[in-house]
């Protein structure tokens, strides 16, 4: 994780160059804006990833000297199915739809947005799913 946290620590220096140079040369405040949104969102990815690098234990992929079989096995857990973002997607198309419709559109739109995030956060405390 050590590796990838100092790839993106290099690719926003990399986009904040970028987005200096495109500001200035083009003058144009969407592109330079949405290039210097790049960067923090390559900052706050690279903190996170060099953050948690140093609480975990060190992979294979931060040693030299690993073959591909030595980071072999579990990766994590992974949900099999889930109901929830289907009801977040209607809820969602919903409330952009009443911007364009209108916003009365919003008062059934977010009863929907809230069911999905209530059974989303609590997918696995109730029902065949629920654990120990």
């Amino acid at each position: 994780m050590k590796i990838q946290g100092k790839m993106f620590m290099w690719l926003s220096v990399f986009v904040l160059v970028m987005a200096v140079v495109y500001g200035f040369w083009s003058k144009e405040p969407a592109g330079t804006t949405a290039l210097f949104l790049a960067f923090g969102l390559c900052i706050m990815i690279g903190f996170y990833l060099g953050f948690t690098a140093k609480r975990v234990d060190v992979g294979a992929q931060d040693n030299k000297e690993a073959d591909v079989a030595d980071d072999a096995g579990e990766v994590g857990f992974f949900s099999p199915h889930s109901w929830q973002p289907l009801s977040l997607a209607i809820g969602g198309a919903l409330a952009f739809l009443s911007i364009a419709i209108g916003w009365w559109l919003m008062y059934f739109s977010l009863p929907i947005i809230l069911i999905g995030v209530w059974g989303w956060v609590f997918e696995y405390y109730r029902g065949e799913n629920q654990t120990q």
